[in-house]
């Protein structure tokens, strides 16, 4: 089960709670219900609120309500432990998910995968004369996030901040894509800085982080195809110890990087619909821009273990941390094309 799945899965509990009389007629059942990752300190993989929610509109105890709802999701399959915190919290420990199946489901799925089933595409955008540049970004942004959605375009945010300087020195300043990431960066109230940070072209720039990071994704494919191997998506282990099997009379060569790090790929991986749906519900495209940032540095880490090193041979794990290593490409492609930045192949 994904996060954007327990999101669904605890609104249909709500409703077919109501259905068998579980919870009194007229209950409220919400359109969407908020799933956040549990904070330090909490329980569980994720939480919701909803209980609050709902025991608004009849005027019940939340403590009951997430009673209710927390025997009927005990049962659902992708859910390993369901539990009740504070006045009527309710949170939950995800069921183990392999590797294999999210990464394929990425690939499959490409620059649409955290779309939900009736996203549309998002058309082309008129505008007056009059609007400002950092409108223009966010208004766009956020469409396209809410069209990923399912979503329309009669929800823009409001008081969005301009930038301090003319739209035509900044794009000309900047390039059309520094300039809007630093539009997008920051809540749409906040002024966005500019500076000549947004140019260096070194990973002390988040933009240049998250491009470069595509990049790199593309680059280990091009490496892969030349040692003749391809992406195949699989449980992603570490990589043997050459120390290991070396003969004794040989000195070791040295071992290639554990991937320690694709836990936390995999949880971004999984989490990236939950992030869409987020960013489209609270018209914050700044969401987004942070889980890219987070998302490169964790693939910039975990890209020294893709490839085979030394004399080794390309393997099934060689072949699953491609995989994975595409995948999170793919995901860094397709936030940056919400947000109308390119992603280059190369840089």
């Amino acid at each position: 089960m994904t996060p954007a799945d327990l999101s669904s899965t605890v609104a249909r509990a709500v409703r077919r709670a109501v259905e068998d009389g579980e919870l009194p007629a007229g209950t409220g059942v919400p359109e969407r219900v908020v799933v956040e990752r549990t904070r330090p300190g909490g329980v569980g993989d994720y939480a919701t609120p909803v209980a609050f929610q709902v025991a608004k509109t009849v005027g019940s105890a939340p403590r009951h309500v997430a009673d209710v709802l927390a025997r009927r999701l005990a049962g659902e399959p992708g859910l390993d432990r369901v539990e009740i915190t504070g006045a009527g919290f309710l949170n939950f420990t995800l069921a183990p998910r392999g590797a294999a199946g999210l990464v394929a489901e990425v690939l499959s799925r490409g620059a649409r995968y955290g779309y939900a089933d009736d996203a549309v595409e998002a058309g082309p955008f008129c505008w007056a004369p009059t609007a400002g540049f950092r409108q223009r970004a966010v208004h766009e942004a956020v469409v396209r996030i809410l069209r990923s959605q399912g979503g329309g375009d009669d929800a823009a945010p409001t008081g969005v901040a301009p930038v301090a300087r003319r739209d035509g020195d900044v794009v000309a300043a900047y390039g059309r894509d520094a300039a809007t990431w630093a539009a997008l960066a920051v809540p749409a109230r906040e002024t966005p800085q500019f500076g000549p940070p947004l140019l260096v072209q070194d990973e002390s720039s988040e933009l240049f982080l998250v491009r470069y990071a595509h990049a790199r994704a593309k680059a280990l494919g091009r490496g892969a195809a030349r040692l003749g191997f391809h992406a195949e998506p699989g449980e992603v282990d570490a990589p043997d110890t050459p120390a290991a099997t070396a003969p004794a009379a040989t000195a070791p060569a040295p071992a290639a990087p554990a991937p320690a790090d694709a836990p936390a790929l995999l949880r971004l991986l999984a989490e990236y619909p939950l992030v869409l749906e987020a960013a489209a519900h609270r018209r914050a495209p700044e969401r987004l821009v942070r889980f890219l940032v987070a998302l490169a540095d964790e693939l910039l880490d975990f890209q020294h273990c893709v490839l085979p090193q030394g004399d080794e041979k390309p393997s099934a794990a060689h072949r699953a941390r491609l995989a994975l290593a595409e995948a999170a490409g793919t995901v860094l492609a397709g936030g940056l094309a919400l947000l109308g930045i390119d992603a280059p192949d190369c840089l």
